[in-house]
């Protein structure tokens, strides 16, 4: 998984309106856990990150899974594990092949105008009766 694909993931299911940079900082916090690893242990996590890994377990994001082990004295031990779900990655192609929806920009004062009656327009109350009134022929 890469920090593009995460982020687009975290965008498409989280909140379509989260900020771009908002939703890269938690994919690179995520895969900081991660590594070059498909799986990380939950012991190595702390409560907070634990919360936001089930935050993206609840947006189906990431699934666990748990091994059990022979401890050397015979007792069972039981492992979590945390690991991106495995149709993430095509559930991410798809997002991205998907042309976004354009945003539509609205304008406050498209219709500035659209209120007034044509009468507004009409000018021919304030016609001037001598037009030459303020002209002269001299130079000066």
């Amino acid at each position: 998984m890469t920090l593009n694909e995460l982020t687009n993931a975290i965008c498409q299911h989280i909140d379509k309106e989260m900020e771009f940079d908002v939703a890269s900082g938690m994919a690179e916090h995520a895969l900081g856990f991660f590594g070059f690893y498909d799986r990380i242990i939950d012991n190595a996590l702390e409560p907070t990150d634990r919360n936001l890994f089930y935050m993206f377990q609840d947006y189906g994001l990431l699934t666990t899974e748990s091994e059990e082990t022979t401890l050397w004295d015979g007792r069972e031990w039981r492992i979590h594990y945390w690991r991106f779900k495995p149709e993430l990655r095509d559930k991410v192609k798809d997002y991205m092949s998907r042309t976004r929806d354009e945003e539509v920009v609205v304008d406050p004062f498209a219709d500035v105008y659209g209120e007034i009656g044509e009468r507004i327009w009409d000018r021919e109350s304030e016609k001037v009766l001598n037009p030459n009134a303020f002209t002269s022929d001299q130079q000066w």
